[in-house]
């Protein structure tokens, strides 16, 4: 058998492990090293077991290209248990889920890297576990196809589960043949799953299942370039561009992220294998630069606080193999500050690269993405499947995270178990947030006409404008017309948000900001939330709405197999609620200071029909934003920059 994914290259490897792959070689036997203090289970546990997998895939992988009998010794203790217990999986799913799709590419790969090292009754007892594995989860794919996994195209488990089950189907079709069947429906899956990705690159789940789920169709198109010379990746935009969408997902320490969709922590957000990787097929020099910076100020912190499983650490293997000494590394210093993911809805802006800078990302579109929704609902007419699996998306359209000075000022939620929009930054109408919510799924089986979308975007000259409309999101006997946010990132790091709100009947309007702290009242119109090295002073400009700040607890619990790994936290949420009213508008400023920073711009703000002009004045300047709910373009004189109803500038003392 040729080895997978090292065959022709192995004595290259070899001769690199000193010099050019060295630190990466070194995290190899760290890892290998690392396995030996593990106790392991003898009896399947209720707990995933997914991490026997990578682990395995590494010692195979030390021992072929070191030669050293102890990893091939300590590779035969990791396969012992996983052969020996009857079905992999026992709390969701035996044999049908990520379990067994981790296991079947890592101890499929040590088969092809350590098999012909193993003694004969050793290596037939791996095969044929392998083979009674993959058939069970073939066997489910073609059972559930339309439902699940099988047809989930935009999905992490079915990424893993036909990247796992394509992953043995190369190493066992010399033996047994029927295995080619599992290789050709992976390859058709993923015809399909690449098809209906979005060209931008996002990824509707968040960041944490980006770096859980993308490293798998990464690893599938590895390996049939590898093993059929098929390459994909020359014809996914989707890889190409999905780096980008990490990149400005960053918060601007890098090492943590912003978290839109089911985001256990801030910190499970990196995979250096996959950004190596990508930096190889697509010469990025930002996503080399990206993976060295975690892997040498980063990588054990997360390693440590993510509660992600099983982690960074389990792709020491994928980092050695994917790493590509010729691709040049350089920051991020020189790219736009701004951005605009047009499927998922989500536009990024910042004041610099730096780590002091202040940052906003902004999302509205339905759910999954628009290529996702419309796909799907087509699936659903054309074959009745059902292939949108959303559930990590939460009700977050219209809503934006706001980070400064090394803090996270304006929160999303993270992880919750059931989603509501009173958990966003958000508004209610008549205290009702989206259709559907209240639980974990909240797009399943939603009607068609459910959307959300960004309507216009200006982005550029350190300014950062869009505006999103969401009222189709909420349900239709509120009988609402409009529910549109306009939102501007100044340059010096003020948000600017005027909320357009318009219903057929007189409804009472709930606008809400999520905040880390109480936030503490200054005055009626002006507030401020600290959060450790950053500050959010918060300015209002109605003065007939009630206002009030309650507790809002969250829970999660993102594994069934593992209670103990169950998310709560509580967060504080800012409320102004008007009386009942056709029309309703908010307007807010809200400004991004260093903790110790006791001085205090002037915010002004006039109305006149449909233009609002905020000013805000700090030191010697002032920022202009002029605001327009006709989308007139001609607001203010002489603009530094225009888009459709926005024109804003940067004027000095006296020039106004």
């Amino acid at each position: 058998m040729h080895p997978l994914l090292i065959n022709g290259r192995e004595e290259q490897l070899r001769s690199e492990l000193t010099g050019a792959r060295a630190p990466q070689f070194r995290r190899l036997l760290e890892e290998c090293e690392r396995y030996k203090s593990i106790a392991l289970p003898q009896e399947h546990p209720l707990a995933s077991i997914t991490y026997f997998g990578p682990a395995a895939a590494s010692l195979a992988l030390a021992y072929r290209l070191t030669g050293q009998a102890h990893y091939l010794d300590e590779l035969r203790r990791w396969l012992a248990p996983p052969l020996s217990f009857p079905h992999w999986g026992k709390a969701n799913l035996p044999d049908h889920d990520l379990d067994a799709g981790w296991i079947l590419h890592g101890f499929s790969l040590a088969l092809s890297w350590a098999g012909d090292a193993l003694r004969p009754e050793e290596r037939d007892a791996l095969e044929q576990k392998l083979l009674l594995q993959g058939q069970r989860l073939y066997s489910f794919a073609v059972e559930t196809e339309g439902g699940w996994w099988s047809s989930s195209y935009w999905q992490n488990h079915n990424w893993i589960c036909y990247a796992g089950l394509a992953t043995a189907g190369y190493a066992l079709q010399g033996i047994f043949p029927e295995a080619k069947e599992w290789t050709e429906r992976a390859k058709a899956n993923f015809k399909t799953v690449f098809e209906m990705l979005p060209e931008d690159g996002s990824n509707n789940e968040g960041v944490v299942y980006w770096r859980y789920g993308v490293p798998w169709l990464v690893s599938y198109l590895d390996m049939l370039k590898e093993t059929e010379g098929i390459d994909w990746f020359k014809e996914s935009p989707y890889l190409r561009e999905t780096f980008w969408y990490r990149l400005y997902q960053a918060a601007p320490d890098f090492e943590r992220i912003v978290d839109h969709g089911d985001c256990h922590d801030r910190r499970s957000g990196h995979s250096v294998s996959m950004y190596y990787k990508l930096a190889s097929e697509y010469r990025l020099p930002q996503a080399q630069w990206l993976a060295d910076k975690v892997a040498e100020e980063f990588f054990w912190r997360e390693a440590y606080e993510s509660d992600v499983r099983p982690g960074v650490r389990a792709e020491a293997y994928q980092e050695l193999l994917w790493f590509d000494p010729t691709v040049e590394a350089s920051g991020p210093e020189h790219l736009p500050l701004n951005r605009y993911f047009a499927d998922l809805g989500l536009v990024i802006g910042r004041t610099s690269w730096r780590e002091d800078a202040t940052m906003v990302s902004f999302k509205a579109s339905p759910g999954g993405g628009h290529k996702a929704w419309e796909n799907a609902h087509q699936h659903k007419l054309d074959t009745g499947w059902v292939t949108l699996n959303a559930g990590h998306h939460h009700p977050d359209s219209g809503t934006f995270v706001l980070i400064g000075n090394g803090s996270y000022l304006a929160l999303d939620e993270g992880y919750s178990s059931r989603k509501l929009t009173e958990h966003h930054n958000s508004v209610l109408v008549d205290g009702n947030g989206f259709v559907n919510e209240d639980r974990y799924h909240i797009f399943e089986n939603l009607p068609y006409e459910h959307t959300a979308s960004i309507l216009t975007t200006t982005l550029g000259k350190g300014w950062t404008h869009a505006v999103s409309e969401t009222s189709a999101m909420y349900d239709p006997s509120l009988n609402i017309e409009q529910i549109r946010r306009h939102l501007v990132l100044t340059p010096r790091g003020s948000l600017v948000i005027l909320d357009d709100l318009i219903a057929r009947t007189a409804r009472s309007w709930t606008w809400l900001l999520q905040t880390q702290n109480h936030p503490l009242k200054i005055s009626p119109l002006r507030w401020r939330a600290e959060a450790g090295n950053g500050v959010m002073p918060i300015t209002f400009f109605e003065d007939d709405s009630h206002i009030e700040v309650v507790e809002t607890a969250v829970h999660a619990n993102p594994t069934s197999s593992t209670p103990s790994l169950a998310i709560s936290k509580v967060q504080y949420t800012l409320k102004r609620t008007t009386a009942p009213r056709e029309r309703a508008q908010f307007v807010t400023v809200l400004e991004s200071q260093r903790w110790d920073d006791e001085s205090s711009a002037k915010v002004t703000c006039e109305v006149d029909g449909s233009q609002v002009i905020v000013r805000i004045t700090r030191g010697d300047e002032t920022e202009v934003v002029a605001l327009d709910t006709a989308g007139r373009d001609s607001l203010i004189d002489e603009p530094q920059i225009s888009g459709v109803g926005f024109n804003a500038r940067t004027t000095g003392t006296g020039e106004e």
